[in-house]
């Protein structure tokens, strides 16, 4: 599960570095300017997919469950707030069953 949201968070993170005008256009956002800011968020994703990973061999989800909890909510704040871009609630919705089921699987496995 862990190494699925990883690539995940890293497939948008070389999206957003590498393809910046492409994925911010593409999530509904339209053209970004500077692009050094959706590269900036592109290089955070793949710091975050890296840190998940290396918590995970460490035993623990915390990162992961942490950053999903708090971008869940940025995003959900952001949509009823009235931000653009259709992936807003989606993105929302899939970083709360993320850190969700994270949350939910790491518990169920530390009780056996």
């Amino acid at each position: 599960m862990v190494i699925l949201v990883a690539a995940h968070s890293a497939a948008v993170g070389i999206a957003l570095t590498a393809f910046p005008e492409w994925a911010t256009s593409f999530a509904g956002f339209g053209p970004v300017h500077p692009l050094f800011l959706a590269r900036q968020a592109g290089v955070f994703h793949l710091v975050l997919a890296t840190g998940y990973l290396i918590d995970l061999r460490r035993g623990s989800v915390a990162l992961l469950v942490t950053a999903k909890s708090i971008a869940a909510v940025f995003l959900a704040a952001s949509y009823f707030g009235g931000a653009p871009g259709w992936a807003i609630p989606f993105s929302a919705a899939g970083d709360a069953l993320m850190g969700l089921s994270a949350g939910w699987l790491a518990r169920s496995t530390a009780r056996r």
